[in-house]
């Protein structure tokens, strides 16, 4: 069984691969920034680490993304819209939390088959 980690530190990684599936630990964007900028800084990061791991955004499978206020759930799925492939959206969950700190306005964790 080989298991493969990304960016690696104390407490986390960034990315585990297993039986050619990459889970991504939940990704954050630059607090203080708004929730659209917050969410590009996020997809952008997902798009780095799923190539790192031999993937890209047309083989996400599940994607959950928390919400510190689900007010702004229409400018989070804005870029989201913008961003995700037609014809490749995943499954998907969107829900309101407490996020690390009060600065970061919306996380995403993602699940994709390799490529």
């Amino acid at each position: 069984m080989s298991i493969t980690r990304l960016e690696t530190g104390p407490r986390m990684s960034q990315a585990v691969i297993h039986n050619k599936t990459v889970y991504l630990a939940g990704q954050v964007g630059t607090p203080g920034d708004s929730v659209a900028d917050q969410t590009r800084t996020i997809l952008a990061n997902i798009d780095r680490l799923l190539a790192d791991a031999g993937s890209n955004k047309t083989h996400i499978l599940a994607a959950q993304i928390w919400m510190a206020d689900m007010a702004h759930f229409a400018e989070m799925n804005a870029v989201w819209d913008a961003w995700v492939p037609q014809g490749h959206t995943p499954a998907r969950a969107t829900g309101e939390s407490a996020l690390a700190t009060p600065a970061h306005l919306v996380e995403i964790i993602v699940t994709a088959a390799q490529a």
